[in-house]
């Protein structure tokens, strides 16, 4: 009877709220009806989007998740621009889509680029891992789409690169020709990606990112040097012949500033404290790795480099080791203050090592920790760096057995970040992340200059990327951030941003486009919606 009388409950509480649902509904569709009576009809104030052509790199052809595929494509900003322009008289929109939704390149067959990410789970991994083996089949020696192409994002590519003759040239791949370039260039190889926009003769462009990947290839190298910053003479005479050629003719258009890239998920989801003492394959080999790092800790503080000791912690989260190319190097006084010491034998026999490997192995000490020291806050340890961090350095390995020690004792002292310092390649230093504020402020001042000299929008890309790194930032119902795979702003590669993330950078352009033309596309309601754009791209597409 009981059970009866809960059902019945049920079933009228239900029929309640289905008819105050239904009643509620209807307020609101009468409440939406009423606002688009009262939105003003769209209009393009003094702009004229009949032809539209967009420049620049990774973001503006949409590429997401490591990689630039149909569903990405169709996503980019610039697409998502151009079919609000085409309710006010804007014309096709033509991009240069990839074969498949795997993402990767092939060149003759051979692949030379990676399919997508996808989630796994617990965080980004392979699109293969997933689904298995795939055959990636844009291939740009084979079938390229042809043009003209009135989206020019290509991915990789630096501000010089966009007024490059050849850089789209497949016989000057890989040297000195990007892929992505290849495919659009068509039967005029050797033309920039500029000329290609001009010859479009455009009445409207949007310029992108440009400056992002002069100082983002810096960045995600860890500032080792085999990807220096454009310098400024450079990146000056590239905006101004970019700008110059597509305002020839008359076109106006918006142009994006350049964000924080350290901002990223790519260099703030590793912490520089990893290494948990609660780990089982960490916590119990802290004693004897307190013991390793005390002789070398008392080295250190008879060098009057204190600062420089390595501890970890039992009880709290400790900083991994790193290689700091700013310090002193200290390799040989290590070496000396070793050897001087009548105990090292000693020391080394609690690793079963004789005393005629103190030579040795004091060499290798001032050889590996000559640079060391602890990462602190200020360091940004890079996504890449995750899969590797307490990892056993295989090179390292085979390069101390080749040196005589044991694979045992050799393994210990290859650990990645505990007890190898991890390498230049995977940390950013505060002095390399000075330099990319320092390049960043400078293109930016060009990037307004010229914006403002030519009467171009300006799209303050640089605020939105800070108020989503730090507050997060509203977009309709949702909430984004610059958290990797949960914040919904930034993809699963760290670095570019999720269709969801696009949708709102389109709409930071029509707002520009507004204040600067006249036309109404935020007063009209005329924007792109959060909903309508996904923040993960399911592994079969």
């Amino acid at each position: 009877m009981k059970k009866i009388l809960y059902i019945l409950l049920c079933f009228v509480t239900l029929n309640f709220f289905t008819s105050c649902e239904n009643d509620v509904l209807d307020d609101l569709r009468a409440k939406d009806d009423q606002e688009l009576v009262d939105l003003p009809e769209l209009n393009a104030g003094s702009a004229d989007f009949s032809n539209y052509v967009s420049l620049g790199a990774s973001f503006t052809a949409g590429f997401t998740d490591n990689g630039l595929f149909i569903a990405s494509q169709q996503n980019s900003f610039p697409n998502t621009i151009a079919s609000k322009f085409a309710l006010v008289g804007g014309g096709d929109f033509v991009q240069p889509l990839m074969n498949d939704n795997f993402g990767g390149l092939a060149l003759g067959g051979n692949r030379i680029t990676d399919p997508r990410l996808v989630f796994g789970g617990a965080g980004p991994v392979p699109l293969e891992a997933v689904i298995g083996p795939v055959t990636v089949s844009t291939d740009i020696a084979l079938n390229n789409p042809s043009g003209p192409f009135n989206n020019l994002g290509i991915p990789g590519a630096k501000s010089f690169h966009l007024v490059a003759n050849g850089y789209g040239n497949i016989a000057n791949f890989p040297a000195a020709a990007n892929p992505y370039a290849v495919r659009v260039t068509g039967d005029n190889p050797n033309a920039s990606i500029l000329e290609l926009a001009v010859a479009q003769n455009p009445t409207f462009f949007t310029l992108s990112e440009i400056g992002g990947n002069d100082v983002l290839g810096y960045a995600t190298t860890g500032g080792n040097g085999t990807n220096p910053i454009t310098d400024n003479a450079t990146f000056d005479a590239a905006l101004g012949a970019l700008v110059a050629g597509l305002t020839s003719n008359g076109a106006k258009g918006a142009i994006g500033n350049l964000p924080d890239i350290t901002s990223l998920s790519f260099f703030t989801t590793v912490p520089h404290n990893p290494l948990d003492p609660t780990d089982d394959s960490f916590g119990p080999l802290i004693p004897t790795l307190n013991s390793l790092y005390g002789a070398l800790n008392q080295v250190f503080a008879f060098l009057n480099v204190p600062e420089r000791s390595i501890v970890f912690s039992t009880t709290e989260a400790s900083a991994i080791v790193v290689q700091d190319e700013n310090l002193a190097d200290l390799s040989a006084q290590i070496t000396q203050v070793l050897l001087a010491n009548p105990s090292f034998p000693d020391f080394l026999a609690q690793f079963g090592l004789p005393p005629q490997a103190a030579p040795q192995v004091a060499g290798l000490f001032g050889q590996f920790y000559g640079q060391a020291r602890q990462a602190t806050e200020d360091d940004l340890v890079l996504l890449t760096a995750a899969g590797i961090i307490g990892q056993v350095d295989q090179d390292t390995l085979d390069f101390l057995v080749a040196n005589g020690l044991p694979e045992a004792i050799a393994g210990q002292f290859a650990a990645v970040g505990v007890t190898l310092p991890i390498g230049d390649s995977f940390v950013l230093l505060p002095e390399e992340q000075q330099e990319i504020a320092d390049a960043t402020f400078d293109y930016n001042a060009s990037i307004n200059a010229i914006a403002q000299a030519n009467g171009l929008a300006l799209v303050d890309l640089n605020s939105i990327l800070i108020q989503a790194s730090t507050t997060g930032i509203p977009f309709d119902e949702y909430f984004l951030n610059t958290n990797l795979v949960f914040g919904g702003l930034v993809s699963l590669d760290g670095v570019h941003l999720t269709s969801r993330g696009y949708a709102l950078m389109a709409n930071a352009f029509l707002e520009a486009i507004d204040n600067t033309y006249g036309s109404n596309f935020m007063a009209s309601g005329n924007l792109a919606r959060a909903g309508d754009f996904s923040t993960n791209f399911p592994p079969n597409l």
